[in-house]
C-alpha cells in the first residue's frame, strides 16, 4: 500500500496535533519475553522509561525517542533481577541504558511501522517495530487528548554483545510496548 504524505491524508490517518506529546508513565509499559532452556518463557518489564513523541505535519516529521534504565528490570524474582543486573549478565554499570531513536515512521489507519536505531551500551543496531495506533480520546481527568500505541518487535541479544547464558537463555528477545502520550499543552479545548 502506498502512503500519501500530504498533511490532509496524514491528519485523516493519525489525528494528532503537531507538537511534543508527553509520555503518560502511569499508563505505559515496556515488557519483554525470552526463552529459558528453550522450553519456557521468562517475562519481565522495565519500570524506568522515558519517551518522547514529536508529531509534525506529515508522517516523515514524526520522531520517537526513548530511554530505558536497564537497572529497572523486573522479572518478578528479586534474586534473578539482581543477577541479571550484575557484571556477569547485563552489567548495568557498563550499560546503564537502552536508547531508541526512530528514523522512519510509515503506515495508515491503525497499522504502522517504525524503524529506528537501538543502542545498548556502545552498540547500535537498526530495529523495526510493528505499531498499532489505538486511537485518541479526551481524558475526563486532565481534559487533554490521550493517544495510545502498541508496538512489538524482536531483537537478538547477540547483535548487542549480550551473548551470556548461551544454552540457558534464548538469543531472541520479544519486546512489547504499550504507550500512552498526552497532547501538547494548550492544544486541548
Amino acid at each position: 500500500m502506498t502512503y500519501d504524505n500530504s498533511p490532509t491524508t496524514y491528519a485523516a490517518s493519525l489525528p494528532l496535533a503537531p507538537g511534543d506529546w508527553e509520555l503518560d508513565p502511569l499508563h505505559s509499559a515496556v515488557n519483554f519475553t525470552i526463552r529459558h532452556l528453550g522450553i519456557a518463557k521468562v517475562r519481565g518489564r522495565f519500570a524506568d522509561v522515558k519517551a518522547e513523541l514529536y508529531v509534525g505535519e506529515t508522517a516523515d516529521d514524526v520522531k520517537v525517542s526513548a530511554e530505558i534504565a536497564l537497572a529497572s528490570i523486573d522479572t518478578g524474582n528479586p534474586d534473578r533481577d539482581a543477577h541479571t543486573r550484575s557484571a556477569e549478565l547485563l552489567d548495568v554499570e557498563k550499560r546503564p541504558t537502552m536508547a531508541f531513536r526512530s528514523t522512519r515512521v510509515s503506515g495508515d489507519g491503525e497499522d504502522w511501522s517504525m524503524e529506528g536505531d537501538l543502542t545498548i551500551g556502545d552498540v547500535t543496531r537498526p530495529v523495526t517495530l510493528a505499531v498499532e495506533f489505538g486511537g485518541v480520546v479526551d481524558s475526563p481527568v486532565d481534559r487533554r487528548k490521550h493517544a495510545g500505541f502498541e508496538a512489538a518487535g524482536e531483537i537478538r541479544r547477540s547483535d548487542f554483545g549480550l551473548d551470556f547464558g548461551t544454552g540457558f537463555l534464548g538469543d531472541v528477545v520479544k519486546v512489547q510496548l504499550d504507550m500512552q502520550f498526552v497532547e501538547p499543552q494548550g492544544q486541548g479545548g
